[in-house]
């Protein structure tokens, strides 16, 4: 599809070994003094923002509850095949040149009465598609998006299929049908737009009233389209604005504009890092029907504090970080069921390639062949096997390295695709080897800023093991873990970056947001021209050309020592048997993906 939503490890209130301070509704045994049924779920990451488009929503921790709080066009079920969403339906409506029409059902609606129409995809578009930015890119020093000024617009996203929207779309004079015309084939056209957590994204009547004082819903709704079809400069700075940033939160918002939703839950109460309540709005006039009346997400980095709250009965389910310790502890659990399988994340180790550092050409004089072997030096210090071995063995006996940066171990392209792409041989152990590189590379002891999620035990094994293997060959590792990990990412703070991606569709153009040039997910600054052109190749290939082109693509990557893929993440789904019909997919949302489904007794 467009992008990898951030997997996260552990992170608020991550010392805490009780879930929070406070019991949220429907915690504990309440849900026996009422006739509402509730399930109170366990996760490690705080919700943050409504909008999981852009850089800063998007966010596995957002997504499970925009997932359930907004209707989609389409979703992946339990076995990864693609079901119809009840916003309405999708068809290709010319294959040259390539259109798709979106058709919104009569009863989607936003919860304030709104219909949800072409307007509100037609900007979730543009926001992601940069055709109308009128800058690269405009973030401060930390990362962070900034607010534009009059005479600038940047929505902070960025996906290659809405980048080949050029035009403006057709619309249907209700609003009710919008037709999309790509400029040249795309792979991956049946999910670029509508598709699960982001569904249309952030009501377009809302951000035309924060943007532009517009009260009236039908007449903010033109206006925002207006603004698209004139490319009004000074209007599109407004709302790209209110959409970069206006819809982030941390607790219960005082503004209840920014709750506007168009599925079956609602957000009734935020204790900023502790809980999130949603509960079935009654208003709701769409088809999803969920049995379970309350659904409580309580906050804790710390698995076995999690593992504890399915004991005490605080909470029903979690998909926690897995390590042998959490999978003992939960099997030791009466009532208690433990599903493990390989998720939907994936554990990586990238470099920096702008910041001055030593893995940046301009580190190094701007001589690219000695940053690159600098690069290389490191990789092969990353003891990949040691990794598996130590931490991910002990759940999956089967586990090995993932030698890929675009597949599954085990999926069909995966064997044809690791036997040429290089990376085995590229991260091969071999500290001596690594010590002649950087000799070659005429550096000395160079020092490396490596970051990642420090409350994360599986992570502070990881980093330790990666710290005693590179200092073997002479690099100088420095610790610049932080907890909040996910907004400094791109901050050029640190040179080697270790996090997780999980996918969010199985289309081959999601590499695309990771590697080309400036994309959204390419956080380390990376830039290939060779690199630029298989992607572009990519975009419009046929399902016989994927193979290939992904092995030049990956190939292309060991060869200038992008990074590395380490392992797939293992899965525990853990939940007490008073919930029925839990079951977890390969791709975002995870476990929630079949909400509606879940019953208590």
């Amino acid at each position: 599809m467009k992008k990898r939503f951030l997997a996260a490890g552990a992170s608020v209130a991550a010392a805490a070994m009780v879930l929070t301070a406070c019991t949220p509704p429907g915690g504990g045994d309440d849900e026996k003094s009422s006739d509402k049924s509730s399930v109170n779920i366990g996760w490690n990451e705080s919700f943050r923002s409504m909008n999981t488009l852009t850089a800063n929503g998007n966010a596995v921790s957002n997504a499970i509850l925009t997932y359930m709080m907004n209707d989609n066009f389409g979703y992946y079920d339990g076995d990864l095949e693609v079901q119809d969403g009840a916003l309405g339906k999708i068809e290709q409506v010319s294959e040259d040149p390539l259109k798709v029409k979106y058709t919104f059902n009569d009863d989607a609606k936003w919860s304030d009465g709104t219909p949800v129409s072409a307007a509100d995809l037609a900007l979730t578009w543009a926001g992601q598609s940069a055709n109308f930015n009128t800058v690269e890119a405009n973030n401060a020093d930390d990362g962070s998006v900034k607010k534009n000024d009059e005479k600038t617009v940047y929505f902070d996203a960025a996906t290659a299929g809405s980048a080949l929207i050029k035009d403006f779309p057709e619309i249907s004079d209700d609003g009710k049908e919008v037709t999309f015309s790509y400029s040249k084939p795309f792979a991956d056209w049946e999910a670029e737009l509508g598709q699960g957590a982001d569904g249309v994204g952030v009501p377009a009547h809302i951000v035309a009233k924060k943007a532009l004082g517009i009260d009236d819903a039908a007449k903010g709704k033109q206006a925002i389209l207006d603004a698209l079809k004139d490319k009004d400069t000074e209007k599109l700075s407004k709302i790209s604005n209110t959409w970069n940033t206006g819809f982030d939160f941390t607790s219960m918002p005082e503004d209840e504009d920014l709750l506007v939703h168009s599925g079956p839950y609602k957000m009734t109460d935020f204790k900023e890092g502790q809980y999130v309540t949603l509960e079935v709005d009654d208003k709701y006039t769409g088809p999803v029907k969920p049995k379970v009346d309350t659904v409580t997400v309580r906050y804790n980095g710390d698995p076995m504090a999690m593992i504890q709250a399915i004991e005490n009965g605080e909470v029903d389910m979690t998909q926690p970080q897995a390590t042998a310790d959490v999978l003992s502890a939960a099997e030791d659990l009466d009532g208690v069921t433990v599903d493990a399988a390989d998720g939907a994340t994936y554990e990586h180790v990238d470099f920096t390639f702008d910041n001055k550092g030593p893995f940046d050409p301009e580190g190094n004089g701007g001589d690219e062949e000695k940053a690159k072997k600098v690069r290389q030096a490191f990789l092969q210090t990353v003891p990949r096997e040691d990794i598996v071995d130590k931490i991910i063995k002990p759940l999956n006996p089967d586990a090995v390295t993932r030698d890929s940066f675009s597949q599954i171990p085990g999926s069909p392209m995966y064997d044809a695709i690791t036997s040429k792409n290089g990376v085995e041989e590229a991260t091969e152990v071999d500290p001596e080897a690594a010590k002649k590189l950087l000799k070659e590379a005429g550096v000395e002891s160079p020092a490396v800023r490596i970051m990642y999620d420090n409350t994360n035990s599986r992570r502070q094994q990881e980093f330790q093991l990666i710290k005693e293997s590179a200092e073997k060959a002479g690099f100088k590792v420095e610790d610049v873990g932080d907890v909040k990990w996910g907004t400094r990412l791109g901050d050029g703070t640190y040179d080697v970056s270790l996090f997780g991606w999980q996918s969010e569709s199985t289309g081959v153009t999601e590499n695309d947001a990771n590697f080309r040039t400036g994309a959204q997910n390419n956080y380390g600054g990376y830039s290939n021209k060779k690199t630029d052109k298989i992607l572009d190749k990519l975009l419009v290939s046929k399902e016989d050309e994927q193979e290939e082109l992904l092995t030049d693509l990956e190939s292309q990557l060991t060869e200038d020592a992008f990074g590395a893929p380490i392992f797939q993440f293992p899965e525990l789904t853990i939940y007490r048997d008073k919930v029925k019909n839990v079951k977890s997919t390969a791709v975002s949302p995870t476990m929630f993906w079949n909400y509606w489904e879940w019953e208590t007794n």
